[in-house]
């Protein structure tokens, strides 16, 4: 392209509205006789771009006739705010995303984005900015809606003042992000799972802005981050709990009152079934072949992961989604022993079906509230265990029924594939999480040495 060495450079002009309020700065400069002109909503950005112009011209680079800038800020017409840009991305992903995509997202976004916010005086407060990128910033639907005043403020501040994009290929920034990533802000690490999903969703960001030409390339792909949370796949055993005292949970769920009762055979499908959790809400009728008593099968076909009305933009908290790594209509046949055919048999003739044949309700008939089915699992929990075994980690969440039917089946040497295939996984991913889970299973494994070498004791 034609250059020149023929360059002007102009101060800085705010621009006010008519109220006499500063709305934004431009930088003019000349080429070849040639005016441009860029704005700026803060003047630490224009007066940093005009500073760039005016290095390259001392230094004798040529200008370029058409986009006015020397070679070493070709990029820098297409280079937008960090807040900015984060808030088309997540314009761009929202319509096609699940609801707990669309909130592992924006929180991702929430723990990084403050590494682009300067301090410095007129910053608000880091809690209101949390809160404002949180319910609004990064929530397309809320942020369409007329936006509180307070609220405003803080979203214009931080788009005013963002460091823009090309920021992060900074050794600071990027020092800077890794510790947004990896840390609390009370100090303690993040779980390895929270810190791989932020880290991922940050990546993803800047793979788009290279993508929109805003970045050469993705400053993270070569990034090694040695303070990365350290974890693995494979469940912890401690927290899996052995038939016993699986089959006492479900006992003592049955008698918390109100709705304990209704949630036994809820609770009975992930012990029993291995159901997931999103899975056992959205069982329906149909999805249940039951004979009076002895083995049946539950196909099933769907689930409905919690999220909260936030995300899911709808008046419920659950959004009906197809099963995890399956496509949208594709489902799964699992077995259903005696005990959860009881089980089941039981809970239907005490309880009416609700909308759409849903198996398990509130009381209301509305879908199990998660809160709901929480505090009777832990007021269960605290009903079966000392409170030295209610101190550790044992069946602290409800998923760890899943977790010790899967490792039962196993244990009780059903072939991986089928396991696999009841489960709703791959081998690879049944032999590497749930192989050695099951709490108390090396009992078994030391009985069967015995057994083999015909020891009585």
């Amino acid at each position: 392209m034609p250059a020149s060495f023929d360059v002007s450079v102009w101060n800085i002009k705010p621009r006010k509205n008519t109220k006499g309020k500063v709305t934004s700065y431009g930088v003019r400069w000349r080429v070849e006789g040639e005016e441009f002109y860029e704005s700026f909503k803060s003047s630490t950005q224009a007066d940093g771009f005009r500073s760039e112009l005016k290095s390259a011209q001392n230094r004798g680079e040529p200008f370029d006739t058409v986009t006015g800038l020397p070679a070493s800020m070709g990029r820098k017409t297409r280079d937008v705010p960090f807040f900015d840009l984060a808030c088309k991305y997540v314009d761009m992903k929202w319509p096609g995303a699940a609801a707990t995509t669309r909130q592992t997202l924006a929180e991702a976004l929430i723990r990084v984005t403050p590494v682009f916010l300067p301090a410095g005086r007129g910053k608000p407060d880091d809690r209101a900015i949390r809160s404002a990128l949180r319910g609004w910033a990064f929530n397309p639907p809320k942020r369409a809606e007329e936006v509180p005043v307070e609220v405003k403020e803080v979203l214009d501040w931080c788009s005013r003042n963002s460091l823009t994009v090309s920021a992060a290929q900074e050794r600071r920034v990027l020092d800077a992000l890794e510790k947004a990533v990896t840390t609390k802000l009370s100090g303690e690490k993040y779980a390895p799972s929270v810190a791989r999903k932020t880290r991922s969703a940050l990546s993803g960001f800047l793979a788009h802005a290279v993508k929109e030409g805003i970045l050469d390339a993705n400053p993270l792909s070569d990034e090694k981050w040695t303070s990365m949370p350290k974890g693995n796949r494979t469940i912890d055993p401690r927290t899996v709990p052995n038939p016993v005292q699986a089959r006492t949970l479900l006992r003592e769920v049955r008698g918390i009152q109100r709705s304990g009762p209704r949630l036994e055979a809820f609770f009975g499908t992930m012990y029993f079934a291995a159901l997931r959790p999103e899975e056992a809400v959205a069982l329906q009728e149909h999805n249940l072949d039951l004979p009076k008593e002895g083995w049946g099968e539950i196909f099933v076909d769907g689930a409905n992961p919690h999220a909260g009305r936030h995300w899911t933009g709808t008046d419920k908290a659950r959004e009906p989604r197809g099963l995890k790594s399956r496509a949208r209509d594709e489902g799964r046949p699992v077995p259903c022993p005696p005990e959860l055919t009881a089980l089941l048999r039981r809970h239907l003739a005490t309880y009416e079906p609700g909308e759409n044949g849903l198996v398990f309700t509130g009381e209301k008939g509305e879908d199990v509230p998660k809160m709901t089915y929480m505090r009777v699992w832990r007021a269960a929990r605290t009903a079966t265990f000392t409170k030295e075994v209610a101190a550790t980690r044992l069946c602290r969440r409800p998923y760890s029924l899943r977790h010790a039917a899967v490792s039962s089946w196993l244990t009780a040497g059903v072939d991986p594939a089928t396991v696999a295939r009841w489960a709703g996984q791959s081998v690879a991913v049944l032999l590497e999480v749930y192989a050695a889970c099951l709490h108390g299973q090396d009992v078994i494994a030391r009985q069967r040495v015995d057994d083999f070498f015909g020891w009585k004791g």
